[in-house]
């Protein structure tokens, strides 16, 4: 396949993934947005292959797919919806560390593409790595591959190669990270939800990036362009992601999985820039800077600042999680209690969290509310942009056991209603609820809006326990006056109380 119809290729591949974007923009059409993308990727790898001219080159692409797809199946297929926020950021960490492999691989090849005005002095320190160049060059010219770089392009190229691998090496620890914090089991400080705040950690920061710059210009003055910077910014950049998203809050961490998915998609446009692949270039700044929107949206939903979050949750040093104390005396329900407190109710708001997706409760919910409307109930869902680890996790699980769209409301659209209905169920949610972010100027969720649920008539809230929610502040709901406490498994719970209506 000739440039021209590869490139017409990469263009419609790209025009695909933008409509894949815009259709998974609403439920309605995320079925269509996802076949664009399905096409797009098919039509991308096909013009990808279409420009190996080997058959070696050809088997080692089939060989690291099958391996990959094999492993990407594999995991598919034991991950469960609630494991999907820490298996992004995992993969995020891929993406990261490709940019870093790429990076380095670019470098090794500047031999192939130095500029052939250009004298380079040679030293005994500097022998391995300028071997390792004509090794490339000489490799690229026997595939045809040789071409001349002027000084100015080989700069730029320099430069592209230490920026793409100092945002790979910050994805992909980062990513690490966040991955621990998310699946909770890990006992290092850098993976608990609490924010890791080292003594003049920010300073830390900006003499992480004040060196990377210094690094830079060391690897951009030198005659033949040394290893050792690049080796030295990456592992600072390393350290930097590490505590970069270390010192970020439990509360804040699905800003966090956002900003990192922007990372990977700039990661991937620096490797697009290194390896001339317009699509990756197009690609990873489509997904670069939809994650930085959305991060944004985020941030304003919480209440959070944007360079507040991306900075490593500069300005929180005081908040500190309050533990699990308890302040004041809790009301306990049964399920057939709830279920008459449900019948005598003529309107009903369901708050879900991220215990429904841990108990899989979706389908008990939605006969639930079957349950209920054809008692005549107004039932209603009640969605905090941050339920859940990930954006749109509730949203998902509801449309997966069938919950009608048209009665699920986003906080904006339902917060003002809570004060003239009757019965609301918080399921599985807790720091989404917690009236502590607005009653409470030193709680580490102060300031972030929330579903203002106590101004309902009557509260039930299903937990297992009293113990805190992930960001590790205790929730004064429990102990209003208004509030009861229906404990145990979430879809247990659900089912006994359809059984009983």
């Amino acid at each position: 396949m000739v440039a021209g119809p590869i490139h017409m290729a990469y263009i419609l591949a790209a025009l695909l993934f933008i409509m894949a974007l815009a259709g998974l923009s609403k439920q309605e059409t995320a079925k269509y947005g996802c076949l664009s993308g399905m096409v797009g990727m098919a039509i991308a790898l096909v013009a990808t292959f279409a420009q190996v001219d080997s058959a070696t080159g050809f088997l080692l692409i089939i060989l690291a797919m099958g391996l990959g797809a094999g492993i990407g199946i594999y995991v598919a297929r034991r991950v469960v919806m609630t494991q999907m926020p820490e298996l992004i950021a995992f993969m995020h960490s891929f993406v990261g560390l490709a940019a870093v492999l790429v990076g380095f691989n670019s470098y090794l090849e500047l031999g192939a593409v130095a500029p052939d005005t250009v004298t380079i002095p040679l030293d005994a320190s500097q022998a391995t790595i300028v071997a390792l160049m004509d090794a490339a060059a000489q490799a690229a010219a026997t595939m045809g591959g040789e071409h001349a770089m002027s000084a100015g392009e080989l700069n730029t190229h320099l430069i592209e190669i230490f920026l793409g691998i100092f945002i790979g090496a910050v994805t992909f620890t980062g990513s690490i990270v966040a991955y621990g914090k998310l699946n909770g089991s890990y006992k290092l400080a850098i993976f608990k939800s609490a924010p890791l705040m080292l003594p003049g950690g920010h300073f830390l920061n900006l003499g992480a990036i004040i060196i990377s710059v210094a690094l830079l210009i060391w690897f951009m003055a030198a005659d033949v362009p040394p290893v050792l910077p690049l080796i030295l910014m990456t592992l600072i950049a390393f350290a930097f992601g590490i505590h970069l998203v270390a010192a970020i809050g439990g509360a804040d961490m699905p800003v966090v999985i956002s900003m990192l998915n922007s990372y990977s998609g700039w990661a991937a446009a620096a490797s697009g820039f290194m390896l001339s692949n317009d699509l990756l270039i197009v690609t990873g700044a489509l997904v670069g800077s939809s994650g930085a929107i959305l991060s944004y949206i985020m941030c304003k939903a919480m209440n959070r600042s944007f360079i507040s979050v991306i900075a490593g949750g500069f300005g929180n040093e005081g908040a500190a999680a309050s533990g699990d104390e308890e302040v004041g005396e809790y009301h306990e329900l049964k399920a057939n209690e709830v279920a008459e407190l449900l019948k005598n109710s003529s309107s009903v708001i369901i708050a879900p969290g991220y215990g429904m997706a841990v108990s899989q409760a979706q389908q008990a919910v939605a006969q639930l509310t079957e349950k209920l409307q054809e008692r005549g109930i107004n039932v209603r869902f009640a969605i905090h942009p941050v339920a859940g680890r990930l954006p749109g996790h509730m949203n998902v699980l509801l449309a997966e056991a069938k919950v009608p769209y048209d009665i699920v409301f986003e906080m904006d659209e339902i917060n003002d209603d809570f004060e003239n209905t009757d019965t609301v169920l918080v399921i599985g949610a807790n720091d989404t609820v917690n009236p502590a972010a607005l009653e409470n100027p030193n709680s580490p969720i102060a300031g972030m809006p929330v579903l203002e649920v106590w101004k309902a008539r009557n509260v039930v809230v299903f937990k297992r326990s009293m113990n805190a929610g992930y960001a590790g502040v205790q929730n004064p709901l429990f102990f209003k006056d208004n509030s009861f406490m229906l404990f145990g498994d979430a879809k247990k719970t659900v089912e006994d109380i359809v059984a009983n209506i």
